[in-house]
């Protein structure tokens, strides 16, 4: 299976802003005072436009697909956390601990990537939130992927439940490999995707936020023994997402580590040197939506293994 992608789905926000229901366990969230919400949802759209130009130069293909004005939809920015694209023609949705991030899922979404790639199946995990008690898995947020090595790596949170990863990696053959994980506070990480990011041949990762010993060596043998170069990174330096990276290809195979400037200004220059090594760092300013969302670059971009019709 391969690792990256240059087919990426992206959502242009439409009323982007704070989402006090998600700030509830979304220590990243910052809610600002000092500008209106029409002045964060444009600044939130600049950024995103931007960053679209900038994927498109350097050839990766990117579907967008603009937010609808009703109902509203604060992190519709997000598409990754409610949907996955596999290789083999599965498509997966999920089930969201927000109620108002349920209203994400768009069956004309995906009725419009069914026109342009192979879906050959597809799964619903949605039902689990009206289960009692509810369950949640907010897909490539709350999993990070190694697709090559067929591992879905996974700190469990309020929005990560260990039983539906198990079931996710059922229906997809792949290995669960489950951990806690916290910030400097004490505070359950609310995505693994904020703290840990696989490429080909690597593995970006906040050990440090893993307290028990037992499960660091889990997460570092695991990632070690699949072929990944290990890439420590602080705590301080994933509050500013540098755990939140995306690898992606673009024109001629060229392979791109996606990750925002405050990620990039973050890391040392010996980390910085290091990734370089493998792949081009292409840092993207998205300190909007970074402060109000609590989301970054990968959280924006949802994946698309399909194949093409």
């Amino acid at each position: 299976m391969q690792q990256i992608t240059h087919n990426i789905l992206m959502i242009r926000p439409a009323k982007f802003g704070f989402n006090t229901e998600t700030a509830e366990n979304n220590a990243f969230q910052s809610d600002s005072q000092s500008a209106n919400a029409q002045e964060i949802s444009q600044l939130a759209q600049g950024e995103f436009d931007r960053m679209v130009g900038m994927l498109k130069e350097q050839g990766v293909s990117v579907l967008v697909i603009q937010d609808t004005e009703e109902p509203l939809k604060p992190d519709a920015i997000f598409p990754n956390n409610w949907v996955s694209f596999h290789e083999n023609g599965m498509v997966i949705t999920y089930p969201m601990f927000a109620p108002n991030r349920r209203i994400e899922r768009r069956e004309d979404v995906l009725d419009l990537i069914g026109s342009k790639f192979r879906i050959s199946q597809r799964y619903s995990f949605e039902f689990y939130e009206e289960e009692k008690p509810s369950a949640f898995l907010e897909g490539t947020g709350s999993m990070v992927l190694d697709r090559s090595a067929n591992i879905a790596y996974a700190c469990l949170s309020p929005r990560t439940d260990g039983s539906l990863v198990d079931k996710f990696c059922t229906l997809t053959g792949m290995t669960p490999c489950l951990f806690h994980a916290e910030d400097k506070h004490g505070q359950a990480i609310y995505h693994t995707n904020v703290m840990m990011a696989i490429g080909i041949d690597f593995a970006v990762v906040c050990l440090d936020a893993v307290p028990s010993g037992a499960q660091k060596h889990l997460v570092s043998s695991t990632l070690e023994k699949s072929g990944k170069k290990v890439i420590p990174i602080t705590l301080e330096q994933m509050e500013h997402f540098a755990g939140n990276m995306l690898e992606v290809r673009g024109q001629d195979g060229k392979r791109i580590l996606c990750l925002s400037k405050s990620a990039y200004e973050s890391l040392h220059e010996d980390q910085l040197q290091l990734l370089a090594t493998f792949t081009h760092l292409l840092p993207i300013d998205i300190t909007q939506i970074e402060k109000t969302g609590g989301g970054s670059v990968r959280c924006m971009m949802a994946e698309i293994f399909l194949q093409p019709k």
